[in-house]
């Protein structure tokens, strides 16, 4: 914030109260009136009673003071506030009140202004602290009388500093929310807002992470060395309970977690310690921007990527597109030099490289053009049976299992030839792997069952599965590890055919490579 907020709000019933507090944040440098008087003789005795000092205000800041003589009143003023966009920064509250309490009172503001500081004072009350925090939030304050002239300037001080600390704290994590730059730059913007967000709180370890699929924790930042007081396993523990309760704060022991969508933040507080109710707020204000940047940081630089393979795809697209009919025309020599009596194995060699060559330029130019697709009825069975078949032809591929386990007939809504081809590409991906590691009795099973207005095909091996590097980013062009040949882009065409008709694809490992995809099914 530019400007200091300096608005304190004074309810209390009693006048003399009232314009007691109001005298001591905004000091007549004259003579005092007699209201003034009246109240120290009413809060003090006559021992303790002190002349309201002449305030240096270079050392405390130019409160703006306003009062009320009731809780509805009070209400009333901090509702205007707020929508006039001058909020309170400091509220102070006497507990025993005719009509509402100071604890009421407390409350109903609490559901216009959350952010507002609450320091009660009074001499006696019919509530215990506890339960006044537990009801009315954990950023209230309580002093109790009588009190001296330095101890209400250094609350209100303290109280408006820290106000303006928290809002200041809080711009400057909504800001990120907003902007999109570079992961490095991000990165190191969100690291220094941490380490900030930590010392408000009061922690010294603190880390917050990204969860991936396989329920591993990848650390994004950390103050400390949480790490050594807090193992993983527990770490993970807390937010599967976090996630089945659907709680976005969790806190166990001096172990606060929050927590949204994969991105969860752990902070170690001290022993007996809980956090107040602004520090929650901004737990959970740093985790939504944050992952909003991140989010948008990562779709700014896939527009990057894409926007350069674009540019590269445009100029090598004509050429490839020279490149398929010669490509393509291979086959048909090789089946004339069969009929001359030509060297099988040299022919057969000829053909795995043509097939393979057609493979690359069929799925550059697919990916290149992300042409749109037809939505009709197409019998899913017969789409299933061919693409066995066409993958069986490969002449590598023919000692390649194929189990189909199909119970009905289904009829799907899309592109018949998009919706063989990404099954196809499974298909010869799964076959290349169960060829690469030499796997006895190589089997892919595939299943289909209904899903609501979905069909799930699930296409299973029983080969080595997806390394652990790989399956993060599976879909993703050109990942080829693992892959003694192949451009990378036979499972990215897939997903582009499977978003393409509204459905989606989940890869995984169990006792080999697990590809699930759901296609919607034809509606009449």
């Amino acid at each position: 914030m530019e400007k200091l907020n300096t608005r304190v709000l004074i309810i209390d019933d009693e006048e003399m109260v009232r314009d007691n507090i109001e005298e001591i944040l905004i000091p007549h440098r004259k003579e005092k009136n007699k209201k003034v008087d009246d109240a120290l003789d009413l809060l003090f005795d006559e021992e303790e009673k002190t002349e309201t000092p002449v305030v240096d205000n270079k050392q405390f800041p130019d409160f703006r003071v306003d009062k009320a003589y009731n809780g509805q009143v009070g209400l009333e003023k901090v509702s205007e506030a707020v929508e006039n966009g001058d909020p309170y920064a400091v509220i102070f509250l006497d507990m025993r009140m005719p009509g509402w309490d100071g604890l009421e009172t407390a409350k109903r503001i609490r559901l216009v202004d959350g952010k507002v500081e609450i320091i009660i004072v009074t001499a006696y009350s019919d509530h215990s602290i506890d339960q006044i925090v537990k009801e009315a939030g954990k950023n209230v304050g309580y002093h109790v009388k009588p009190y001296n002239s330095e101890e209400i300037l250094q609350l209100a001080t303290k109280a408006v500093n820290d106000y303006n600390k928290l809002r200041n704290l809080e711009d400057l994590i909504a800001t990120t929310g907003r902007i999109t730059i570079g992961e490095t730059q991000l990165n190191s913007l969100l690291q220094n807002i941490f380490d900030q967000l930590a010392r408000y709180i009061g922690t010294e370890n603190a880390v917050m992470g990204m969860m991936r699929e396989e329920e591993e924790l990848d650390l994004l930042f950390k103050v400390g060395n949480v790490e050594d007081s807090l193992n993983r396993e527990a770490l993970l523990k807390m937010i599967r309970v976090a996630r089945h309760n659907s709680e976005s704060i969790v806190q166990n022991d001096n172990v606060v977690l929050a927590l949204l969508q994969d991105y969860p933040v752990f902070a170690l507080l001290k022993p007996n310690e809980t956090l107040k109710t602004e520090k929650i707020y901004l737990l959970q204000l740093f985790i939504q921007n944050a992952t909003h940047a991140i989010q948008n940081a990562h779709l700014q630089e896939e527009l990057l990527r894409k926007e350069k393979l674009s540019a590269a795809g445009n100029a090598l697209g004509m050429l490839m597109h020279d490149l398929r009919t010669p490509i393509k025309n291979i086959p048909q020599i090789t089946d004339m030099l069969r009929a001359d009596g030509a060297n099988e194995e040299l022919l057969r060699l000829l053909d795995q490289s043509s097939r393979q060559a057609s493979e690359i330029l069929d799925d550059f130019l697919d990916f290149v053009r992300d042409a749109p697709i037809k939505k009709e009825k197409v019998l899913l069975d017969n789409l299933i049976k061919e693409a066995i078949t066409l993958t069986n032809n490969r002449r590598d591929l023919s000692n390649i299992h194929f189990d189909l386990q199909e119970k009905e007939e289904v009829y799907l809504q899309g592109d018949a030839s998009k919706i063989k081809r990404m099954i196809m590409n499974i298909l010869s991906n799964a076959g290349d792997a169960l060829l690469d590691f030499n796997i006895p009795n190589p089997t892919i099973r595939i299943e289909c069952s209904n899903d609501g207005n979905f069909h799930r095909i699930t296409i299973h091996d029983n080969g080595p599965g997806i390394p652990p590097t790989v399956l993060s980013k599976i879909f993703q062009p050109f990942t080829t590890e693992g892959k003694a040949d192949g451009t990378g882009l036979g499972l990215t065409i897939v997903k582009q055919y499977v978003d393409a008709h509204g459905g989606n694809i989940h890869a995984f490992n169990d006792n080999g490579a697990v590809f699930d995809i759901r296609l919607p099914l034809w509606k009449a």
